[in-house]
């Protein structure tokens, strides 16, 4: 099958459609797909240049999204069957540990996710278990399917479980071009949360604002801060939503109202920060970290979609001999949405 895989780690370079032999079902719970699309996540740029203690066996197929049809099934697969249209839950746990069986999997001490830990989805062929797919709700089309599941996943969590974000609050949203801060925006405003957001770029505020935002703030000409004060009569964001790390760490605590929530799920512009304790002890914040979501919170980002929530924006959608250029152009921060991989026409 043709592949989009790393050589090695050491960069995007290292990046090429390979021909790799096809996965088969070997567990009676596995399914596999013949992939339609896959799309990129920012993940597939760290996992690219290499991850500190993840180790690749080569050649390692990258993406953690994919949407396709199932064309083989294990023994003890019910729930679904050959020429469903599905799309994938990308972590994978243990399901026999505490957590796993409390229905929190992110917290299973063999969590992984695929295109990180395990081959992932950029591939004409992927098998998953039977639990990790999910029926494409009617009338979504293959790229959207492809590009639903980690980011709103993510999103979902950081936003309702972890951060319990409330109708009525504030929400600050760094970085709207990416899939995860596009998707918090709607879950912020499904919600029915007051939701700011920042670019670097006056076109992304622009369709930000299309998309629902209440106020949108350009934080390479503006003081965020200042602005996250004024618009909320001083007080401060109840939850901020922090993926960025250690450029705007400081600045999303000063945005913070006392008691607020910052939650994060990523570090893209690295991952150290300082932090001044008698600040989180005084103010009373919550810092809380967040990994992808739970069965049910899955369940319940689908159960949405089926009602017309929560479909990602697409950038745009390249075939997979273009999958390289395109994930330069997430690496750079152009896009505004998801980079979908045309994996099958």
């Amino acid at each position: 099958m043709r592949a989009l895989a790393l050589g090695a780690a050491g960069g995007i370079e290292q990046l090429a459609v390979r021909d790799l032999p096809e996965p088969a079902v070997q567990r009676p719970d596995d399914v596999r797909l013949r992939v339609r699309a896959a799309a990129f996540n920012h993940l597939d740029v760290w996992v690219a240049l290499g991850l500190p203690g993840v180790e690749l066996r080569t050649p390692h197929i990258i993406g953690s999204d994919a949407a396709g049809v199932i064309d083989a099934v294990g023994s003890a697969v019910r729930r679904v069957a050959p020429g469903d249209r599905v799309m994938i839950n990308p972590g994978i746990s243990c399901r026999e540990c505490d957590p796993c069986l409390n229905g929190d999997e992110p917290l299973c001490r063999q969590f992984r996710l695929l295109g990180e830990h395990v081959p992932g989805t950029a591939a004409e062929y992927v098998v998953v278990p039977e639990t990790n797919v999910a029926r494409v709700p009617e009338g979504m089309s293959w790229e959207r399917a492809a590009a639903f599941s980690l980011a709103t996943l993510t999103a979902w969590r950081m936003l309702t479980t972890r951060a319990a974000l409330r109708a009525g609050e504030t929400v600050l949203i760094w970085g709207i071009g990416g899939g995860v801060a596009q998707a918090a925006l709607q879950i912020a405003k499904l919600i029915g949360a007051y939701a700011i957001v920042t670019s670097g770029t006056p076109a992304k505020l622009a369709r930000a604002r299309e998309l629902g935002a209440d106020a949108a703030i350009d934080h390479a000409a503006e003081d965020v801060v200042a602005a996250v004060r004024e618009l909320t009569g001083g007080l401060g964001a109840d939850v901020v939503v922090d993926s960025v790390g250690q450029a705007t760490l400081d600045k999303s605590l000063r945005t913070l109202r006392r008691g607020g929530r910052l939650v994060t799920c990523g570090a893209t512009s690295g991952p150290s920060v300082s932090l001044d304790i008698r600040r989180l002890l005084w103010h009373q914040w919550s810092l809380l970290g967040s990994t992808m979501g739970s069965s049910r919170e899955y369940r319940e980002i689908v159960r949405l979609a089926g009602r017309g929530h929560l479909w990602p924006v697409v950038d745009r959608v390249v075939p997979l001999d273009g999958a390289v250029e395109a994930l330069r152009r997430l690496a750079a921060g152009e896009q505004f949405g998801k980079l979908v991989i045309e994996v099958a026409p």
